[in-house]
């Protein structure tokens, strides 16, 4: 599913920006203050990069991706329009990457004892990403630019492709651990995974709990050994 990827990662990621707020235009080197040349290429601050990304996704929750400034990102992350352009080509650029980091981050579920762990453990990953504010915003938009065939397609393919690539390793390690048959419907499995949980957070907008959670994971693991 588009965009489950949208992040626990992203706010691990930029926590500390948000935390601390806006930062300042990148420095310029001391040789730059002095007078003197400075004797190599300029580094790019990390914390500025953060904040630009961090800036880029609350533009995008507020005004839609098609409606995103680049002027007004830099000015939201206390830097100018340069200090975009230093370190991405073009919005799409940008957008690009910070989905496709996006999309590293929220497939990673590491192997544990049975596929029910595993599923709990996904869907409580889902769980923090779907509840955080920006990526309740951002979804819906993402979902819209994927339909008009949008500049970002090839972004969101790769985005589908990590989780679903992540997924069936989900499912060949239960296949492994000879708790699934070997021609289970992977494709059927991947779709029912993610399904209930996005649409009771994202669609209804309803809180689930972790005992509701662990239900789910539960009825999963049933469901997928049938298929």
């Amino acid at each position: 599913m588009l965009g489950i990827a949208l992040y626990s990662f992203w706010m691990e990621r930029y926590r500390s920006v948000t935390r601390y707020g806006a930062v300042s235009m990148e420095r310029k080197s001391t040789d730059e203050k002095s007078g003197r040349h400075p004797s190599g290429a300029a580094v790019m601050r990390t914390d500025l990069t953060h904040a630009l990304i961090q800036a880029f996704f609350e533009d995008w929750a507020a005004y839609g991706y098609g409606g995103i400034s680049l002027e007004r990102v830099a000015t939201r992350a206390g830097a100018g329009k340069a200090a975009i352009y230093r370190r991405w080509p073009s919005k799409l650029a940008l957008a690009s990457e910070a989905i496709d980091d996006l999309g590293l981050k929220l497939t990673d579920v590491s192997e544990r004892g049975s596929l029910l762990e595993e599923l709990e453990a996904y869907l409580l990953m889902m769980r923090r990403a779907l509840r955080h504010r920006l990526v309740r915003r951002i979804l819906p938009d993402l979902y819209a630019e994927a339909a008009r065939e949008s500049e970002l397609a090839i972004a969101l393919t790769r985005l589908a492709a990590s989780r679903r690539t992540a997924g069936t390793a989900l499912i060949e390690r239960a296949i492994a651990r000879r708790e699934l048959n070997a021609n289970v419907d992977v494709e059927m499995a991947l779709d029912m995974i993610p399904s209930a949980l996005y649409w009771r957070i994202i669609v209804t907008k309803r809180k689930i709990s972790r005992a509701q959670i662990e239900r789910q994971a539960k009825a999963l693991n049933a469901a997928i050994k049938l298929l």
